[in-house]
């Protein structure tokens, strides 16, 4: 004779048949040997051992509860408070057909008896329907069971309404293999010259046609590739001009923002501008120059910056030398300081003197002799 198991529907707020009553299981405790606590009709308790039970001549497991998931708080909260209000209406009428028993009942209380474990299953959804129609909530069996199946899938999110919370597909019923065709149609064209949207849509079904057998995708209609043209190209220059298409494209794909800086020299940013004002350059040509400067973020100072024709790669090496460089250790300094401290000639008053930190030729209006 095989050796007597545990079946897997004893356990606790199951309900089995047991010495021609239905009981509901109450505790089940393993010490040396096996005890099953089981519930009377006049509500106390007994306790049977499980051998004893599962001798028994009409003992049947009639019905066992469904342990619903944990609602996800994120979801719920994500819902209107009528919604998730009328879900937990919905959740005290499941756990009634499911269990028998509304929750907050006191222990020890029975099944109404057309909610009693020896009715089935369609039976309780057909009375908790007569019952909620009866009070005023005109509600068909069929309706009771569906709410039924999505609370075991899915708990009280299950029972709630998801239209208020419901995401739209940002193209609409246009398949993700078209977008994803279009999207490589426009990048492949953003290098190119300017090309016009029958190009791109001739592109977009060459990419489709190219992707292997089984993975074959229907084109929706003319006017439906359009629209998904116009969504995908906004703000593109995808038909406008082909050097501001590559300048966008070829841009930061980060977004502006500020750095929180707190100490000089934690982050310096070097940018250059147009003078707007003619100057005589070294080769004897009139013509404008940039402005290139260092700047300290944290002390709002401009560190160092330099003159040119045009700004090149090497005036940041210049920059970043001045930066780190003091004044005393550059080159020059010494013949600047000198220059400096004789102060203004009396018989050139209009003789300008270097300053130290430029230490070139002194330029003035000339000087006659008295």
């Amino acid at each position: 004779m095989n050796a007597v198991r545990r079946p897997a529907g004893i356990e606790i707020g199951a309900w089995v048949r047991f010495d021609g009553q239905v009981r509901a299981v109450a505790a089940v405790a393993a010490v040396t040997t096996t005890t099953v606590t089981l519930t009377e009709t006049n509500g106390s308790a007994v306790g049977v051992e499980l051998d004893v039970l599962l001798r028994g001549e009409d003992f049947a497991v009639v019905d066992v509860p469904v342990r619903q998931p944990l609602p996800a708080a994120s979801l719920l909260e994500t819902f209107p408070r009528p919604v998730v209000e009328k879900a937990l209406w919905w959740e005290g009428h499941m756990l009634e057909v499911l269990h028998g028993l509304p929750p907050g009942t006191e222990p020890g209380t029975l099944p109404r008896p057309e909610y009693g474990p020896d009715r089935s299953l369609t039976a309780r959804q057909r009375a908790k329907a007569a019952e909620l129609t009866a009070a005023g909530h005109k509600v068909a069996a069929q309706t009771v069971a569906n709410y039924r199946r999505r609370y075991q899938a899915d708990g009280v999110v299950g029972l709630a309404d998801h239209r208020p919370v419901r995401k739209k597909r940002e193209f609409g019923s246009v398949d993700d293999a078209v977008v994803a065709a279009m999207r490589q149609a426009i990048a492949e064209a953003t290098d190119a010259s300017t090309r016009r949207g029958t190009f791109l849509l001739w592109r977009t079904a060459e990419i489709l046609h190219q992707a292997p057998a089984g993975e074959a995708v229907k084109l929706p209609s003319e006017r439906t590739l359009y629209r998904l043209l116009d969504k995908l190209t906004r703000n593109t220059h995808t038909f406008n001009s082909a050097t501001t298409r590559r300048s966008r494209a070829h841009g930061a794909s980060g977004e502006f923002g500020e750095l929180p800086v707190f100490a000089p020299g934690e982050v310096m940013q070097i940018d250059s501008t147009p003078l707007d004002v003619l100057v005589l350059l070294d080769s004897g040509v009139v013509g404008k120059v940039e402005l290139t400067a260092m700047i300290d973020v944290a002390a709002r100072s401009l560190t160092a910056a330099v003159l040119r024709p045009t700004t090149k790669s090497v005036d940041a090496s210049v920059l970043l030398a001045r930066t780190v460089t003091p004044e005393p250790m550059r080159p020059g300094w010494v013949d600047a300081l000198k220059m400096s401290g004789r102060g203004e000639r009396r018989d050139c008053p209009g003789l300008e003197l270097p300053r130290p930190s430029s230490p070139h030729r002194a330029r003035g209006r000339g000087c006659r002799g008295r």
